[in-house]
């Protein structure tokens, strides 16, 4: 079946794309049949009267001024605090803010978050991709993630918990690793968390529950791994508590999804997916 048949599309019907989307970069052209069915076959029509062209022009321009008059609603100051939230599903809560990312770090993870709701989500984001990285199989680094996301108390009371994880011998064979928690010898390992979305569930003065939908990717990377790299989607709820000017979390839950309907993509080379961790850095995220 091709990519069109799966789209619904039929052999010659209006609005039928020929070829499937070319990539950034890529050689394939797409030809688009529009409805009408007078056009090349790369889109092009016939020349039409002045009338049509005038009526063209006209929405161009009733499109260019909409733009403006909305963009004009957009530069708006960083501090946020007057900022009324939209209403709309479709544009509230993947809607830029305004309010920059943090400056701060505490080692490798930003800190410094504002103490409002975009500051708890900034926090959460960021502790989620700490909290999924491949640095948590380190012993040493493990423990300077603890430091730097738990809040004082429940970094000391989950240390050992965390260690007896990280450490065990039959989880760490079980995902492919050697018992220090290193990748064997050509393969390399990846875990790395990349949040899609914030959403603050509950937020009264020094403390806040905000819940984080990202993607994972984990496994081993090279040839002849057994345990190749996989995407999944999960939704993490993370309590935080603001302390010593700052949000630390005092707890947090996972669970599977949302999970959208995977592509038809061949996936990657196992070198090539390794070279792409490696030369992709990840980001601050900030609300």
């Amino acid at each position: 079946m091709s990519q069109g048949d799966e789209r619904g599309y039929g052999g010659n019907e209006p609005g039928r794309t020929d070829d499937a989307y070319s990539t950034l970069g890529g050689t394939r052209q797409t030809r688009t049949r529009l409805p009408g069915g007078d056009d090349d076959g790369y889109g092009r029509r016939p020349a039409r009267s002045s009338r049509s062209l005038i009526m063209v022009v006209g929405v161009v321009v009733l499109l260019i001024a909409a733009i403006a008059f909305a963009n004009q609603g957009g530069g708006r100051g960083s501090d946020g605090g007057n900022e009324k939230k939209p209403d709309a599903a479709g544009s509230g809560p993947t809607a830029a803010t305004g309010t920059k990312p943090v400056q701060g770090k505490n080692g490798t993870i930003a800190s410094g978050f504002a103490h409002d709701e975009q500051g708890a989500q900034s926090a959460a984001a960021n502790y989620a991709v700490a909290l999924g990285s491949a640095d948590m199989f380190d012993k040493d680094l493990r423990r300077q993630i603890t430091a730097a996301v738990y809040a004082p108390d429940v970094a000391a009371a989950r240390q050992s918990d965390l260690d007896k994880v990280y450490s065990g011998g039959e989880f760490l064979a079980s995902i492919g690793l050697n018992p220090d928690g290193t990748a064997p010898d050509g393969l390399a390992f990846i875990s790395r968390s990349n949040p899609v979305g914030a959403k603050v569930e509950k937020f009264v003065g020094d403390s806040a529950s905000v819940a984080v939908w990202y993607s994972a990717l984990f496994g081993l990377a090279g040839e002849g791994s057994k345990n190749p790299v996989s995407e999944s989607w999960y939704t993490n709820t993370f309590e935080l508590r603001w302390i010593n000017g700052d949000w630390k979390v005092t707890d947090f839950t996972q669970k599977d999804g949302p999970v959208p309907v995977g592509r038809d993509q061949a996936a990657s080379p196992a070198e090539e997916m390794a070279d792409a961790v490696e030369q992709f850095g990840g980001f601050t995220y900030a609300r």
